[in-house]
């Protein structure tokens, strides 16, 4: 392990407090609501100095985006150890993002600003880089799952269908739907009054339609997940004291 120098480490506790003054700014008034003037207010410094960290404001963003993509890759790998087979480790990432979703709403709406185009556009290389990185694992993670899967003989693909690709469509059904119902507001009037319920009965009608061993009716699909769920509670808690 490198030991970082005095100034290094002032450098990155500089670094650090930009990030915690930036985030509840981003979060409760949004992108137009931050500025390099206000942080550099904020923290009583010249802003000059905020430019000695950041470039601009979009690098402050997606440097945001990073911690809590971090975040949400440390709970996957925790919960990619979850269980024996295959199916169950595949249900414990699900029960990461429905888990990832209720109880970090702030950090899954900072996740959502790395999809603004305008944002990415001005960030540099190196801060895209650390963001398909963090995606990059976690996809690593999932994928390998359904490799496992295949070598089990608890799974086949079919033909034209890679692993990455099977992942791709729990992706869009769990990150899709979640992203929904946080920026729906007309859900009820929709007819969707339990939309974690109604990911759930879609995942476990996904798995046994692809044949996944084993098989598993709602019920006990859904009691599965809910150990998973108390399983993941203290695993979460020790992450985020060790951040």
């Amino acid at each position: 392990m490198v030991e970082l120098s005095r100034k290094q480490r002032e450098l990155e506790q500089r670094t650090n407090e930009i990030l915690r003054v930036a985030r509840p700014i981003l979060i409760s008034e949004g992108f137009q609501g931050l500025s390099m003037d206000r942080v550099a207010s904020q923290m009583e410094y010249a802003k000059g100095t905020i430019y000695n960290h950041f470039p601009n404001k979009e690098e402050i963003v997606l440097a945001l985006a990073v911690e809590s993509m971090e975040l949400r890759r440390k709970l996957f790998e925790r919960a990619s150890g979850i269980g024996g087979t295959a199916r169950i480790r595949m249900m414990g990432l699900g029960a990461a993002c429905e888990f990832f979703t209720h109880h970090c709403t702030d950090d899954f709406v900072l996740e959502q600003w790395v999809r603004n185009q305008g944002i990415w556009d001005k960030s540099t290389e190196q801060r895209q880089n650390l963001i398909r990185q963090c995606e990059g694992r976690c996809m690593e993670l999932v994928s390998g799952i359904v490799r496992d899967a295949l070598m089990e003989h608890a799974l086949e693909l079919p033909d034209g269908l890679t692993a990455e690709e099977l992942v791709f469509g729990f992706w869009a059904i769990n990150y899709g739907s979640q992203i929904l119902t946080h920026t729906s507001p007309s859900l009820p009037a929709l007819g969707i009054n339990n939309p974690a319920n109604a990911i759930r009965i879609h995942c476990c009608t996904l798995l046994n339609g692809f044949r996944w061993q084993p098989l598993m009716d709602y019920a006990t699909y859904s009691n599965e997940m809910a150990v998973l769920m108390e399983t993941l509670t203290p695993m979460f808690w020790s992450i985020k004291n060790e951040q």
